[in-house]
């Protein structure tokens, strides 16, 4: 990199006068050296039609470390081997019993279980492309995940049947057939997998069937939640996969560290950055169905755990834990994740320890990721000269009220000075590609952004608004738009405002976030209007909510309305709704809270507001 840039010494020259004075500098040229040199990697593989996929990886460290354990899952030890023989069973079973062949896609949807790797591995080694499908999600949205992506098969865990039951005469309905990780069904239309798994071989099917040429080869698809509303299953490439799986290695992490994973194996964190992780490192992993801030540190101390993962809510869980003497009792050096608030992170470190905090900016489908490898409070990253000439991107004036972004006299974008917030865009080039969602090019050209700064040009649209400081420190600000993050999860306001719109009583919903002192992201909210001849029914809204929609993205807040706002171009304003959040003392609508005890939307009062403030009421 410093060679190909050595015709220009003043330019290098000027640079570096101005940057002596920063110790991390030269930690920043090493790390990126370290990351491109990876990246040439594995494009050269490519030209060699030798590409080493995740997989591939696996299948080599089950040979270089058979006995190694892989999975450690509910006191159960899993080696290399034991998931590799139980993956090849399982391919076996889909080859032959189910008849899936190379190219199909599957749809899995499992829990945080050793199977759901066998599963997914399996389904790889056939040559099958994989969709996760997100446990949280329900009926209509579930029905759809399916048309997007092409699959006619769903593979799906034995504690996960049940929840099928509302929709599987729709499945049944479109051909696709359901098979569950059980020795027994009631239904006969469901087809079971773990009594044939006993009888299958455990000798691997054809290589050729798993093979591919080509980085840009789709092998997954991860949903996200975006502002269409609906799932959108991003289309993950092998070429994506494997800069996910050297994250861990990036930050500094080896074969001998132990990976602590609590977040679901369906998100992109969980099965690329952790499972694969682990598989590039040759390394073990503590693998948990679901986060315990209770068991964390138990778990840590009981398996010597050097890595964990986190979103920002799951540090502040473990900070809100009762204090006790052994908090800084641990082996964990290292944890990998994104969404860590100042206060969070300064108390985490207080408490627990100098544990160094790696965080990464990236969406699933996104062509660009920050990480802040210097561990700097409060960023997600740091950019220089050298990163900005291989990665492309900018921050642009936004308007948060008209909800769009300022444009010259020409009709293109204005740069943010330095230190001011601006929207991120990452330029689209064949070095980084933007490969879009299955099932909808209409889906793919909503989120790219053309002719920003010159006709012709092409950025993907983050939706997220950003800041980097003089010394190229970049901090993650807030959403634009019609998304919001609530307990790890995003969460798509059109998909909660349709959804909340089939109760007879509301006429027009707007969904929105708002922010809650000592919670990370904002938890939803929806203004509505109550249908002329109805009234507000806050306990059939209760039982809707309940029934149709995802835990995280269940409105905690009601404010009903006599008239919606709109902005200048029609749209819903949300703007002065979120800046006016829910403190009943400053809004003169009627306001309701979610209470689960009472099962309803209950009356917002100014004592319930201070115990929500207060952290003392349960959200």
């Amino acid at each position: 990199l410093l060679f190909s840039y050595s015709t220009h010494p003043q330019m290098i020259l000027f640079y570096f006068k101005g940057k002596t004075l920063l110790p991390v500098l030269w930690r920043d040229v090493l790390f990126l050296l370290k990351v491109v040199r990876y990246g040439v990697g594995l494009e050269l593989s490519a030209l060699t039609s030798s590409v080493c996929t995740v997989l591939e990886r696996f299948i080599q460290q089950a040979q270089r470390i058979p006995d190694k354990p892989f999975v450690i899952f509910e006191g159960g030890v899993h080696t290399y081997r034991d998931i590799e023989l139980r993956s090849n069973r399982l391919a076996n079973v889909f080859l032959q019993s189910v008849g899936l062949k190379k190219g199909d896609c599957i749809a899995l949807l499992m829990s945080n279980e050793p199977d759901f790797l066998c599963a997914w591995f399996g389904l790889a080694k056939v040559g099958c492309s994989v969709a996760f499908l997100n446990t949280n999600i329900r009926s209509r949205s579930l029905l759809h995940c399916f048309s997007c992506c092409g699959a006619k098969t769903l593979v799906v865990g034995s504690d996960l049947v049940a929840s099928l039951d509302s929709i599987l005469p729709s499945l049944l309905e479109d051909n696709i057939q359901v098979w569950a990780m059980t020795s027994h069904s009631e239904n006969p239309q469901v087809h079971t997998l773990l009594d044939k798994i006993a009888g299958a071989s455990d000798q691997p099917v054809p290589a050729e069937l798993r093979a591919t040429t080509s980085l840009k080869s789709p092998t997954l698809y991860i949903f996200t939640s975006g502002t269409t509303g609906l799932p959108k299953a991003a289309v993950i490439t092998h070429l994506q996969s494997l800069k996910a799986a050297a994250g861990f290695w990036a930050f500094g992490a080896t074969q001998e560290d132990v990976v602590y994973i609590c977040l679901p194996l369906y998100h992109s964190a969980a099965s690329l950055i952790g499972i694969g992780g682990t598989i590039k490192l040759g390394a073990t992993c503590i693998l948990k169905k679901k986060f315990s801030a209770s068991q964390f540190w138990k778990d840590c101390r009981k398996h010597d755990v050097t890595v964990f993962q986190y979103i920002g809510e799951l540090c502040r869980y473990l900070c809100n834990q009762p204090k006790t003497d052994e908090d800084k009792v641990h082996k964990v050096r290292m944890g990998v994740g994104n969404g860590l608030r100042q206060d969070v992170w300064r108390e985490f470190h207080s408490r627990f320890g100098n544990v160094q905090m790696c965080e990464v900016y990236g969406s699933t489908e996104g062509n660009l990721c920050f990480m802040n490898h210097v561990g700097k409070i409060g960023t997600v990253g740091r950019s220089n000269f050298f990163y900005r000439l291989l990665f492309k991107y900018d921050l642009i004036k936004y308007d948060m009220v008209k909800d769009e972004p300022v444009t010259d006299q020409n009709g293109f974008c204005q740069r943010v000075e330095r230190g001011e917030t601006g929207l991120l865009l990452s330029k689209v080039s064949s070095t980084s590609p933007f490969f879009g969602y299955a099932g909808s090019k209409q889906l793919t050209e909503k989120k790219l952004m053309r002719n920003v700064f010159v006709k012709g040009d092409a950025y993907f649209n983050t939706g997220d608004l950003m800041a980097e400081d003089q010394e190229g420190f970049i901090c993650f600000r807030d959403r634009v738009g019609d998304t919001f993050r609530w307990k790890g999860e995003n969460v798509a306001t059109t998909e909660v405002t349709e959804t909340l719109g089939l109760v007879d009583f509301i006429q027009e919903v707007n969904v929105y976030g708002v922010e809650i002192q000592g919670h990370e992201g904002r938890a939803g909210m929806a203004a509505m209007i109550v249908r002329p001849g109805h009234t507000f029914d806050g306990k059939k809204l209760f039982e809707h909510v309940m029934r149709e929609i995802p835990p995280y993205a269940r409105p905690l807040f009601i404010r009903l309305q006599e008239v919606m706002e709109m902005t200048s171009t029609f749209k819903q304003q949300k703007f002065q709704l979120v800046r006016s959040g829910f403190n009943p003392a400053t809004i003169s609508d009627l306001l309701y809270v979610l209470d689960y005890p009472q099962e309803s939307y209950i009356p917002l009062t100014d004592s319930i507001y201070q115990s929500i403030i207060a952290g003392e009421r349960k959200l």
